[in-house]
């Protein structure tokens, strides 16, 4: 796997220390340097688009490119964002460092690995293993199915949550490196076994969402439905507050809101959710609630709202867009005792487990795993 890391800032100057192993400094095809545990080199940018790389206050020289590079996918390497300030991050792998206006930095990491950084950043520590065992085959899958999603960078995917937030290696839940493990080469497909899109979030509120309300498609084993396993959560529910004048703008400035029609301005302030739904009060007005969420920066689209005082008052479910994976719901399952199989079925009903071939990311063994 290649991916690119630190891209949520512009990099310019890093120091690159060596965890565990024996590290090389090649630059531009050519040996620079070996380094072992404890040592440390600076790299940075310089004004002729190449990497300068120095070693204990020595330059060593500029570069292209910059590969760090050990025999052993094991080893490690702690990265350190000197400017601008970043917290130090540790990484299985190897690093691949060029300049392209900023650092361009790129970790060479297995999939396993790559996983067990995954699913500690995005499911958390504390969890069953059943749960792990459910978001590695998820992340697993929407990985593979997304694995040229920045070939135009250079690399396969980043570490921000565009692709899957990967912000470290695997390092305080060692559950999850079994859970990678036990599910090794997993995936879910559709009936055609094609890698089906494992979309996933905190929690649903009470009730899944039908992917056309977020992306305007709908896909058939990504239909909405109660679920209750997620709703005595602290994310389950939620409250937010808009100024009147401030709602009413947006919704008048935006999509012409009928404002000074009598039956839409009694209206405005008052709409109720029983169920999902796509649009505020109805596809007529055309106004997608996913709007409504990213422009007041609200948790889903799953609320409804009345007046009080000088505010309209939301009262929402749910923490995320709703379609697929509930992760609070599957942590409950697990820790209920539902087999791993059982929540991923019951979140993407219709959908296959199978093990995939690792020499072809697209040719599947023939073997379900309806009994393991």
């Amino acid at each position: 796997m290649r991916i690119g890391v630190l891209r949520h800032v512009k990099s310019t100057k890093i120091e690159v220390k060596i965890g565990e192993g024996k590290y090389k400094v090649v630059g531009d095809g050519f040996r620079a340097l070996e380094l072992s545990k404890g040592d440390a080199v600076v790299l940075e940018t310089n004004t002729a688009n190449r990497v300068r790389v120095t070693h204990k206050g020595n330059i060593v020289g500029n570069y292209k490119e910059v590969k760090i590079g050990s025999e052993l996918r094991s080893d490690i390497l702690r990265l350190s964002n000197l400017a601008p300030k970043v917290n130090p991050r540790e990484y299985h792998g190897d690093l691949q460092v060029s300049n392209d206006g900023a650092l361009k930095i790129i970790n060479h990491v297995s999939m396993d690995y790559y996983l067990g950084g995954v699913v500690e950043c995005e499911g958390g520590p504390g969890h069953t293993e059943t749960f792990y065992k459910v978001q590695a085959i998820i992340s697993r899958t929407y990985a593979l199915k997304y694995l040229d999603k920045h070939k135009k960078d250079g690399f396969q995917l980043c570490d921000q949550v565009h692709c899957q937030a990967y912000h470290h290696r695997q390092m305080y839940t060692p559950e999850i490196a079994r859970a990678v493990a036990a599910t090794n080469g997993m995936v879910l497909t559709d009936q055609k076994n094609r890698l089906i899109d494992a979309f996933f979030y905190a929690n649903c509120g009470g009730q899944t969402c039908d992917a056309s309300y977020v992306w305007n498609n709908s896909i058939s084993y990504l239909t909405p439905f109660k679920d209750t396993f997620c709703i005595k959560t602290n994310q389950a529910r939620w409250t937010a507050k808009i100024p009147k004048q401030k709602w009413v703008d947006f919704l008048v400035e935006n999509y012409d809101y009928p404002i000074f029609d009598s039956v839409h301005r009694a209206k405005v302030f008052h709409f109720v959710q029983e169920d999902r739904k796509a649009f505020f009060h109805g596809p007529e007005l055309g106004i997608p609630l996913r709007d409504i969420r990213h422009e007041f920066k609200l948790r889903s689209t799953f609320f409804s709202c009345y007046e009080h005082e000088d505010h309209v008052v939301l009262e929402g479910f749910g923490y995320g867009h709703g379609v697929g994976l509930c992760q609070e719901g599957a942590i409950e399952m697990g820790r209920r005792g539902y087999h791993f199989t059982q929540i991923l079925k019951y979140y993407f009903p219709g959908v296959v487990i199978r093990l995939m071939e690792k020499s072809d990311y697209f040719q599947h063994l023939d073997k379900t795993l309806e009994d393991f």
